[in-house]
C-alpha cells in the first residue's frame, strides 16, 4: 500500500492526466476510474485519487467527517477541477473550487441542512442559516473524510461496513495517515461524525490516544437518502444534541 502522503512529483503527474482530460458536462466511472488515477488498493478495495479534499480550511469552526467520497462528489470534482485548469487557474485554486462544488454534493447536502439546522448549529456559530456554511466565501465550515481519498469496493461507493475500517488494516491506516494530520491543521473545531461507522472510528482513535477528546457531537446520523433510519436515529437524538450545543454556546 502506499503512503497518502503525495509526493509534488506525483501531484504533477496527476495534474497532467486531469489536463489530459476533455472538458465535459460529465465524466463515467470508466474515464475516471483508470490506473492512472489509482493510488493504491488492497483485493477489491481501491482508492482513488480526488482533487477536492486537497484544499483544507484551517479556520472552521465546524467539522463534518463523513466516511469516505463517493463517487457522486468524486465526478463533481473532477468536472471543477478540470474545468479549472483548463481556465490555467492554479492546482490550489482548482482544489478549492471542487471543494465547494463537491462537498457532501446532491441529496446528502439538503439532507444535511435541514438537520444542522433543525438542532441550531446557525445559533451556535451566531450565522442566519446553516445554508450559510456551504456558501463560496464563508470559512467556518471544513468538510473531509476519515479516509481522504474515495474508496471503491468492486467499483461501488464503499459503505463504511464491508469491510469494516476498524478491522481493515489497508482502511485504517488511510485514516491514521490523513484524517488525524488533517485534525491537527484545524484549532480545535466541533467534530460532527456523520454516522454510526464514523463515530465507531473515532471511538478507536480516542481508546488508542490518537485523537484528544474535544468538541464531538455524538449522534448525528448520516445524511445520506439510503439511510433508511436516518430520520428516527436524528429524532431520537435530537434533544441531546441541542443541549449540548447549547453548553457550548453558554
Amino acid at each position: 500500500m502506499c503512503s497518502l502522503l503525495i509526493s509534488s512529483t506525483h501531484q504533477q503527474r496527476l495534474i497532467d492526466v486531469m489536463n489530459s482530460l476533455p472538458v465535459q458536462p460529465k465524466y463515467s466511472k470508466a474515464e475516471l476510474l483508470i490506473n492512472d488515477l489509482k493510488l493504491s488498493s488492497a483485493g477489491e478495495v481501491e482508492m482513488f485519487y480526488s482533487p477536492h479534499n486537497e484544499y483544507i480550511n484551517p479556520s472552521a469552526k465546524v467539522m463534518l467527517v463523513g466516511i469516505t467520497p463517493g463517487w457522486q462528489q468524486m465526478e463533481i470534482a473532477y468536472r471543477t477541477a478540470i474545468q479549472a485548469l483548463k481556465a490555467h487557474k492554479s492546482y490550489e485554486q482548482a482544489c478549492k473550487e471542487a471543494k465547494i462544488a463537491a462537498r457532501m454534493a446532491g441529496s446528502m447536502r439538503s439532507n444535511l441542512i435541514q438537520m444542522l439546522q433543525e438542532i441550531s448549529l446557525h445559533e451556535y456559530l451566531k450565522v442566519p442559516h446553516v445554508q450559510r456554511l456551504f456558501e463560496a466565501d464563508c470559512i467556518l465550515l471544513h468538510t473531509t473524510s476519515l479516509v481522504r481519498y474515495p474508496v471503491l469496493v468492486n467499483k461501488q461507493n464503499y459503505n463504511g461496513h464491508q469491510p469494516s475500517i476498524t478491522q481493515n488494516k489497508f482502511l485504517y491506516q488511510a485514516v491514521l495517515e490523513s484524517f488525524l494530520p488533517e485534525v491537527e491543521q484545524l484549532k480545535h473545531p466541533l467534530i460532527i461524525p456523520l454516522g454510526k461507522s464514523v463515530e465507531a472510528v473515532l471511538h478507536q482513535l480516542l481508546d488508542e490516544h490518537r485523537l484528544v477528546e474535544g468538541k464531538i457531537l455524538w449522534g448525528f446520523p448520516h445524511p445520506s437518502g439510503a439511510n433508511g433510519s436516518r430520520v428516527k436515529q436524528f429524532l431520537h437524538n435530537k434533544a441531546g444534541m441541542q443541549s449540548i450545543l447549547r453548553g457550548w454556546r453558554d
